[in-house]
């Protein structure tokens, strides 16, 4: 089956096609499961590991990427200009690496560290530890590393983590058809939406829900410079990027979302190709000609890509209210927070 069937297939599966019900005794097994365990967590039988420093949690309630990734950066960006060591904390989707935890470098091969983490070692040029037990991962970046601040990427259900705060990331998907994995795309319930602290919407507009939820924020994702995957310092004008035509690829949660951005910026994407999120990317995938794609689709394609692949690095901009309230949460939670590096 393609790829191009595979995104056609989940599309259905994520908005609730009919065959889906086939799946339903395995969703209430999950429910299930789930809400034991989460029990366990609340009355102490399981004990949640409680690092040194406070840490922010951005993750979401469904599978499938949607913009967590330019959340953690854009925290990451603020705090660091406010004099605080930050450290990012990824559990390492696909890593392979022999060694945990482990601190992750701008050059490190994606196969080993992940995508996402290397991309967030790169932009961030802050201390990145990726480790599949956070707890652990928590505890080297606080006692080795000396971080005042723990952002884990992805983890909102990873109970075994204490956090402070917790912010939900969604794009225009939402909660799809609402049911639970593996019936559906949610790994908690709506219900979950109200117990965070802040909700970031990776939309145009502000969405609408049939039930009370926790402050919700827009995020704009402002494009930089188009940037050549064989060389990040050789950069590159929209206008000479639209004088050819172009193939697009994107392996991320909603390849779509990238696709009608490029259009939306007037190029001329004359074919694209959607993969799956994290897939790994080899020669085949890279068409001749001009290619663009995401940053997170170029931290793997570099080994494989020619001279004419270019990627879009994107950056979120949130309202200062956003950072308001993580601001005052973080306070509570005994950080001493300093504006652009003065009290």
């Amino acid at each position: 089956m393609s790829q191009r069937q595979n995104v056609t297939l989940h599309d259905k599966w994520y908005s609730g096609h009919g065959f889906v019900w086939l799946l339903a005794p395995f969703a209430l097994i999950f429910y299930f499961v789930s809400a034991i365990r989460r029990l366990l967590f609340k009355v102490g039988i399981k004990k949640a590991f409680k690092a040194d420093v406070p840490v922010i949690v951005v993750g979401n309630i469904s599978v499938g990427g949607n913009g967590k990734t330019p959340v953690v950066l854009a925290l990451a960006s603020y705090y660091q200009a406010r004099g605080i060591k930050v450290g990012i904390l990824s559990r390492g989707y696909g890593a392979k690496s022999q060694v945990y935890p482990r601190l992750v470098c701008g050059d490190d091969n994606a196969d080993e560290v992940g995508d996402e983490p290397r991309l967030l070692a790169i932009r961030s040029q802050c201390d990145v530890v990726i480790d599949p037990v956070r707890a652990r991962g928590a505890a080297y970046l606080t006692n080795e590393l000396k971080c005042e601040l723990i952002i884990c990427d992805d983890g909102l259900q990873h109970y075994a983590l204490h956090r402070d705060v917790e912010i939900v990331v969604m794009d225009d998907r939402k909660l799809g058809s609402g049911y639970l994995l593996p019936m559906g795309p949610l790994r908690e319930g709506q219900w979950r939406l109200e117990t965070v602290d802040a909700l970031v919407h990776n939309s145009r507009s502000m969405p609408t829900f049939d039930s009370a939820v926790s402050p919700q924020f827009l995020m704009t994702l402002v494009p930089g410079e188009f940037t050549s995957v064989l060389n990040r310092m050789k950069t590159t004008t929209l206008e000479e990027i639209k004088a050819l035509p172009c193939s697009a690829i994107a392996g991320i949660g909603a390849p779509q979302r990238f696709f009608n951005q490029l259009k939306g910026m007037g190029i001329n994407v004359s074919h694209t190709y959607p993969l799956n999120d994290h897939h790994a990317i080899s020669s085949s995938d890279i068409p001749d000609g001009r290619v663009l794609m995401t940053e997170k689709d170029a931290v793997k394609a570099a080994p494989f890509a020619h001279h004419d692949c270019w990627f879009l690095p994107v950056s979120a901009h949130m309202a200062p209210d956003f950072f308001n309230l993580i601001n005052v949460k973080l306070a509570n939670a005994g950080l001493t927070i300093h504006q652009n590096g003065q009290e």
